[in-house]
C-alpha cells in the first residue's frame, strides 16, 4: 500500500518523539541567507559551515530525487531550574541539552526504527538520508515549513504547546508525502531574547553572530577564547540557554520524564572548582556519551578556567596555578596544556585583583 503521512506521523509518536511533521523540498528564502550569513563573518571558524553552504541551500544537491522532509521534535527539557535562577556563581552552567545522554546518538536510533519501518510499510522503494545535527540540512527552516514550529527572535525553534526545548531530527526522502501548513511566527513585538543576550550577540531578530555566541565561544571555538570576550562568559563552561530561559512560550514548557535527558549527578548543578580538581579520567568519564565530549578535555578545561576566574572564588585560585607533579609531563594531562593554563593565568589575575575587571 501507498506509505502516508499521517501513518508516518503515528508511528514516529509510538517511537518516542513528540512531533512529527511534514514538509516539501522547495527552494524557501530563508534557505538562501545562509550565504549572505556566512559572507558577513559570522560563522566565524566553523569552516564547515561555507563548505556545505551549497547542498545546505538545497537539499536536492544531497539527494537529488528528494521531495519530502519529515521532521521530528523531541522536548528534552526536565525538572530543573534555569540558569538565570541559579544565583551560585560556583555552580558551573551547562546547557541542559548536554545534560544528559548524547541526542546524536538517541534521536538518531529512533529515526534509523522510523525509516525501518517505512521501507517495510511502503509498497515502493524511496531514497532517503535521516540526519540528528550532523548533515547539510537547515533544519530549523524545514521544522517552520512543515509546521513544527515557527523560527523565533532567537534562531530557535519554537512550538506554541511545548515550547523551544526541542532536538529535531530529519528524514529526507523521494516519497510525495503530503505536507503539513506552514508554522505562523507568533513572536509578535516581544524582544526579550535579543535584551537577554550577554554578550549582544543578535544583531538583528533572528540573526545571530555566532563568534559572539556564547555557545560557539565554548563549544565551536578551539583556540583561544579573546579576553574580550572572557568576562562575558560569566559561569558558563558548555554553551548558554539564557535567550530560551527568558523566552514567554517557556514559561511553562512541556517536561521530558525519558530517562535519557535527565541530568547526570556529577552534571547536575557541578561545582566549578570540582570540576577544575577532577583527574582527566574522572572528568573523560563524566562526559563520554553526552554533547560535552565536543570541546574536548582541554577546551572544557579552558571554559572552566575562564568561568573560575569570573567567579570572583579567591579559594579557587592556588589551585588554577598549581605546578604539575614530577612524574607528570606539562602536556600530560589537560590541566597543564599551554592553552588551558594561559586562561587558568589570566582567571588567576582577575580573582587576585591584578588582572582585567570584569564586565
Amino acid at each position: 500500500m501507498s506509505l502516508t503521512s499521517s501513518a508516518i506521523k503515528t508511528r514516529a509518536l509510538e517511537l518516542g518523539f513528540d512531533r512529527c511533521a511534514v514538509a516539501p523540498v522547495g527552494e524557501f528564502p530563508e534557505l538562501r541567507f545562509l550565504a549572505e550569513w556566512i559572507d558577513r563573518g559570522y560563522a566565524g571558524k566553523m569552516a564547515y559551515m561555507a563548505r556545505t553552504s551549497d547542498r545546505r541551500a538545497d537539499l536536492r544537491r544531497v539527494l537529488p530525487s528528494a521531495r519530502s522532509v519529515i521532521v521530528t521534535a523531541s522536548v528534552y527539557n526536565v525538572d530543573r531550574p534555569y540558569s538565570v535562577e541559579v544565583s551560585d556563581r560556583d555552580t558551573a552552567l551547562v546547557s541542559r541539552y548536554a545534560w544528559g545522554e548524547d541526542y546524536h546518538r538517541v534521536i538518531g536510533e529512533r529515526l534509523a526504527s522510523l525509516l525501518a519501518w517505512m521501507r517495510e510499510a511502503s509498497a515502493e522503494p524511496f531514497e532517503s538520508r535521516a540526519y540528528v545535527d550532523t548533515g547539510p540540512v537547515q533544519e530549523r527552516v524545514y521544522a517552520q515549513y512543515a509546521g513544527v514550529g515557527w523560527i523565533g527572535k532567537n534562531t530557535c525553534v519554537i512550538n506554541p504547546e511545548l515550547g523551544s526545548w526541542l532536538f529535531l531530527g530529519e528524514v529526507v526522502c523521494s516519497l510525495p508525502l503530503e505536507p503539513d501548513p506552514p508554522a505562523l511566527d507568533q513572536c509578535g513585538t516581544c524582544a526579550l531574547c535579543l535584551e537577554a543576550c550577554p554578550t549582544g550577540a543578535f544583531v538583528e531578530s533572528r540573526v545571530l553572530d555566532a563568534t559572539k555566541c556564547l555557545s560557539y565561544l565554548t563549544i565551536e571555538l578551539k583556540d583561544a577564547i579573546p579576553e574580550s570576550q572572557r568576562p562575558g562568559l560569566g559561569a558558563h563552561v558548555f554553551g548558554c540557554d539564557i535567550c530560551q530561559e527568558v523566552c514567554p512560550w517557556n514559561a511553562t514548557p512541556a517536561r521530558s520524564r525519558r530517562p535519557e535527558w535527565q541530568p547526570r549527578p556529577g552534571l547536575d548543578r557541578p561545582r566549578l572548582v570540582d570540576l577544575w580538581r577532577s583527574t582527566d579520567d574522572a572528568l573523560q568519564s563524566l562526559v563520554q556519551g553526552t554533547p560535552l565530549t565536543r570541546p574536548g578535555l582541554t577546551g572544557l578545561r579552558r571554559n572552566v578556567a575562564v568561568a573560575i576566574g569570573n567567579s570572583g572564588s579567591r579559594d579557587a585560585a592556588d589551585d588554577l596555578v598549581s605546578e604539575p607533579p614530577a612524574s607528570v609531563t606539562a602536556g600530560a594531562l589537560s590541566r597543564y596544556d599551554p592553552l588551558v593554563r594561559e586562561h587558568a593565568r589570566w582567571a588567576v589575575e582577575c580573582l587576585r585583583g591584578t588582572g582585567p575587571r570584569k564586565g
